[in-house]
């Protein structure tokens, strides 16, 4: 008889986890993870063909019911600057279970609105729940890979979790003309009570080595201190806030413009903002085989030349041609094309000096990211009528700002 020999566990990296199924650096990994990061774009897209019905129902404004997309940014902000942290002290696996739970929570809030006031607070404790996973899926990355292989995986990542946002509006709009608009809440919380066995079944845990000091406030942002004294962190965190604010800003203002200026049904305006979906996951494809070769710098210059063609090329559109919808549209796709390559890398760029608090890092980034777009959709929801234009001026002027820090900082922009 042939001696025993035992079989190693797939992850070595506590003495006392249990065995798990999913090894790191594997495809298998990464397509979990680009599930677990797929319930942010679904929590903001598939229920967004339902805007104009929630005024009706609500008789609100459209900038009150914009205030629904902004409270999931807003408790999404705040909640993450506690998740990095935490998951640097405590574990990745836990903290993303726990924000998993709190959006199930508040998913049947959602659910059983009256008013919408109470649809706002939900919304606040849904991105409260959903800042976990996005934050605490970054920080796995950053415990795995670096530089432009950490780019690399955030961009196949981002090609697979595309398929999000593009089948979510259609579904969204398919659930509001048959169901009305709680449907997409009930099918939210269907899709992450899958992602919450997923994950505590499957997801290995990959932090190496747990943070010994005592945490507290004072420790948080002392952490934060020292990112933000980081002028490569700055540099890519601002490309990466410019650009998710662009996508924020179409998702906020585009069901009423172009429901109500273009006549577009909830089911049409799915299916056009799946177009510009799917113009973003071509992007972050392209970028994902680009950057190995090219690296991570002339990547990212390849998603601000979209953007400024994209921005400019919307303000003429729409000027020369103000009721035809390619003319607002197609634009739009190059923009959102442009964010595909920007985005990943920007994440992997601006996390890479900081291995030892990776967490802290990638919470911090996301309450920039998330306050300026909130801030930003707020302002442009607020000028909504009977134009395009407050959509065309905040594209136009998100390009143009990505495009001044890019070009403005060339020793950090030739420098890998």
């Amino acid at each position: 008889m042939l001696p025993h020999r035992a079989t190693p566990s797939p992850v070595i990296l506590h003495r006392n986890q249990p065995h798990v199924h999913l090894k790191p650096k594997t495809f298998a990994l990464t397509f979990v993870l680009a599930l677990m990061t797929a319930m942010g774009p679904i929590a903001m897209d598939i229920y967004v063909p339902s805007l104009p019905q929630l005024a009706e129902e609500f008789a609100a404004s459209p900038m009150r019911v914009q205030w629904t997309l902004s409270a999931y940014l807003i408790g999404f902000g705040i909640a993450q600057i506690f998740y990095g942290p935490l998951s640097d002290k405590l574990g990745r696996k836990p903290l993303l279970l726990a924000g998993f739970a709190i959006f199930l929570v508040a998913s049947l809030a959602s659910m059983a609105a009256t008013s919408i006031d109470t649809l706002i607070a939900a919304r606040a404790l849904q991105g409260a729940g959903g800042a976990g996973p996005i934050i605490v899926v970054r920080a796995i990355v950053r415990d795995l890979y670096e530089g432009a292989r950490a780019g690399r995986q955030l961009s196949v990542m981002s090609t697979i979790m595309g398929i999000a946002p593009i089948a979510a509006p259609v579904m969204g709009g398919v659930l509001a003309l048959w169901f009305g608009w709680r449907a997409s809440f009930v099918a939210m919380f269907v899709i992450v009570a899958c992602l919450i066995v997923t994950a505590a079944l499957l997801l290995p845990e990959t932090l190496k080595q747990k943070q010994d000091a005592p945490l507290s406030l004072g420790g948080i942002f002392s952490s934060f201190r020292i990112i933000l004294a980081n002028r490569r962190w700055r540099i890519y965190s601002a490309l990466n806030c410019l650009g998710h604010t662009g996508i924020y800003t179409f998702l906020a203002a585009a069901p009423f413009i172009l429901q109500n200026v273009y006549g577009l049904t909830p089911l049409q305006f799915g299916f056009s903002f799946s177009m510009c979906s799917i113009a973003f996951v071509i992007g972050a494809g392209t970028g994902s085989r680009l950057v190995t070769r090219l690296g991570l710098n002339r990547t990212i210059s390849i998603g601000i030349g979209c953007y400024f063609i994209g921005g400019i090329a919307q303000a003429l559109g729409v000027l020369l041609f103000p009721e035809t919808l390619a003319a607002l549209l197609i634009p739009e796709m190059i923009f959102f094309c442009g964010v595909g390559f920007v985005m990943p890398h920007s994440i992997a760029a601006a996390l890479t000096p900081f291995p030892e608090r990776a967490g802290a890092a990638a919470s911090l980034q996301g309450f920039v990211q998330m306050t300026f777009s909130a801030s930003v959709g707020l302002a442009v929801a607020s000028m909504i009528g009977a134009t395009a234009w407050p959509l065309v001026i905040a594209t136009l002027a998100l390009g143009l700002s990505a495009g001044a820090v890019f070009l403005a900082l060339p020793g950090t922009r030739h420098r890998e």
